[in-house]
């Protein structure tokens, strides 16, 4: 892997971790608010359950699926805004293993 300036590598992970405490926040929303509030969210209904019985079911980890699809996307993008590119990543690491 290339080496990067520490000021650039700085910006990157603050970056990064910035959408990781996003993607933190909206998990612990949909986890734990959902049924912190069961008893004020029991009055809406989707399919006829109760919405916090359907995202405890099926809403939360439809939710968890989209997060994770959205974190690939974002983090490849961020990836490229900073110049680290998988396949000059792959082909340094090839390099390296030779020269092992």
């Amino acid at each position: 892997m290339k080496k990067m300036d520490r000021k650039l590598a700085n910006r990157y992970f603050k970056e990064r971790t910035r959408y990781m405490s996003f993607y933190f926040i909206v998990w612990f929303v949909v986890s734990y608010g959902v049924v912190i509030f069961a008893e004020p969210l029991s009055h809406f209904s989707i399919n006829g359950y109760p919405f916090h019985y359907f995202m405890g079911a099926q809403g939360s980890i439809v939710t968890f699926i989209v997060l994770l699809f959205i974190n690939a996307s974002v983090s490849d993008a961020i990836d490229k805004k900073f110049g680290i590119l998988k396949n000059d990543n792959e082909r340094l690491n090839k390099e390296k293993a030779i020269n092992n």
